[in-house]
């Protein structure tokens, strides 16, 4: 949340991103999850990884990916005549039907997950660092170090093919931009509304610096870094108005808050520090529940439909990304589940400023069962049924505590969570019945929906690798090998950038 300059004022490196006159502003914007696999999943299909299944991250060597009867948001506007295309991290399953082409994409152009879960030439900056990929033949004695990958290489494909294995981190930028103004290019010839999906590897770690200088703010790594992230958007915003301004509706946000074990390369929180949680040990950020965990930066850009120059305090979340724009485009929802994002498109539009009333946040990782229900946020009050810390950079972990009653904390007052409101107080005694009723009912209502269960089963068989007699699967020319048979349909207004 504080990576955004419009946000933060100490934060100098975003000035494509905080261009007001151009932007809404989304200040009370939330992930569905504060890591990153049920984070992503939760933006395609608009539901909790209580309801999609997804509720941790899966690994490279996972077999199964976001369930098969989950709908996508890509599948709905597909139908709907769109072009759709996923560019960047997909981390939602990779083998066989979990690939993004199986799941409503005409093209895909990325990563299959997080760009630190396999070694690399050129590693960028992670603490701890972690090495580069094996040179020759033979493989190394296995490195320690549990963050680090070094027997298999981070892969790139396009559709389905592996067409450089490690990838260039160096180059991955620009060529994500390359690949999207292509897509766009493609998509506006062929007169079909499109809709591209571009998951960028900013901000997580490794950091890979361009052949530029640092900017003047002081942040090093970190700061060069964001300025690449934001001239990036930068140059995607300006793609899609060179096909029509006004045609293009573009949604930027964050999928969870900064790994604060990271140190000086995991971004900042804002006011969002979580110092009750601190107090105790560990991180208040990425992975917990805290504000710091799951508030993100947002804006959405649309010329002459979305007002300009305007902020917005409305409570919004990744989540309606998915019921939004299939409103918007004139689709349907799927039947015979639940959602728990709303159509906020009245307040995208400025005709309202009234987003949930209830939103929820699932355990991501610090504490409580992974993806289970413990914290709700009620108007200004947000409830804690348990609280941890993740890891800090000085590698303390807070540790995992449940309270019945519910520790209770006023955002209006208290942004930093530090002192929950005394249970003798008046109001903890006015607020506790409105939030007991709605955990109850938001529990019922999960619990009595069409739930999916994700196989989180793994195989090695299921590793991305174009060439397995070579160490790390280096492939010693781009291309090579299919994991699964491309699939492409051809099916068939407004463009819808994300």
């Amino acid at each position: 949340w504080g990576d955004l300059g419009a946000n933060w004022a100490e934060t100098k490196e975003t000035p494509h991103l905080d261009e007001v006159l151009s932007f809404s502003r989304f200040v009370d914007f939330h992930s569905a999850a504060s890591t990153c696999s049920p984070s992503r999943a939760s933006l395609l299909t608009g539901r909790l990884g209580a309801r999609n299944g997804v509720t941790h991250n899966f690994a490279v060597t996972s077999v199964g990916g976001l369930p098969l009867n989950e709908t996508t948001l890509a599948e709905v506007l597909r139908e709907a005549g769109y072009s759709t295309g996923a560019i960047g991290k997909w981390h939602l399953g990779h083998h066989g039907p979990h690939h993004p082409t199986f799941r409503g994409f005409d093209y895909y152009f990325g990563i299959p997950y997080s760009h630190d879960m396999g070694c690399t030439d050129n590693p960028g900056y992670n603490l701890p660092p972690c090495p580069p990929c094996p040179v020759g033949w033979l493989l190394p004695s296995r490195v320690a170090r549990k963050e680090c990958y070094t027997e298999i290489a981070l892969p790139l494909l396009e559709n389905v093919t592996i067409i450089q294995q490690p990838v260039n981190l160096s180059s991955l930028a620009a060529r994500y931009v390359e690949e999207a103004a292509r897509f766009i290019q493609r998509a506006s010839g062929s007169g079909r509304p499109f809709f591209l999906y571009l998951a960028l590897a900013h901000m997580h770690v490794p950091l890979g610096v361009p052949p530029l200088p640092p900017p003047a703010s002081g942040r090093g790594i970190y700061g060069a870094s964001l300025s690449e992230m934001d001239a990036l958007v930068g140059r995607i915003k300006q793609v899609a108005d060179s096909h029509g301004k006004g045609n293009t509706l573009l949604w930027f946000a964050g999928d969870n808050g900064p790994w604060a074990q990271k140190c000086e390369l995991a971004g900042r929180l804002g006011p969002f520090v979580g110092a009750w949680q601190r107090r105790r040990g560990g991180s208040s950020a990425k992975q917990t529940t805290w504000e710091g965990g799951h508030r993100v930066p947002a804006l959405v850009y649309w010329p002459g439909r979305i007002p300009a120059k305007r902020t917005s305090h409305a409570l919004l979340s990744t989540l309606d990304i998915f019921p939004t724009l299939v409103a918007l485009a004139g689709a349907e929802l799927p039947p015979n589940r639940r959602f728990d994002g709303l159509d906020v498109s009245p307040v995208l539009f400025g005709w309202s400023d009234v987003g949930h009333k209830v939103l929820l946040h699932p355990n991501s990782g610090a504490a409580g069962k992974d993806g289970e229900i413990e914290t709700l946020r009620l108007a200004q009050y947000k409830a804690f049924y348990t609280t941890g810390g993740a890891m800090a950079c000085d590698g303390s972990i807070g540790p995992a505590e449940h309270h019945q009653p519910p520790l209770i904390f006023n955002l209006a007052r208290d942004i930093q969570e530090q002192e929950p409101l005394d249970v003798a107080s008046r109001e903890y005694q006015a607020v506790l019945p409105a939030i007991s009723r709605a955990y109850a009912q938001a529990l019922e209502d999960i619990a009595t929906d069409n739930v999916s269960v994700a196989d989180y089963s793994k195989d090695p068989a299921a590793t991305p690798c174009c060439n397995a007699q070579h160490v790390a699967c280096r492939c010693q020319a781009p291309g090579s090998h299919a994991a699964v048979p491309d699939r492409r349909p051809e099916r068939r207004a407004t463009r819808l950038c994300l």
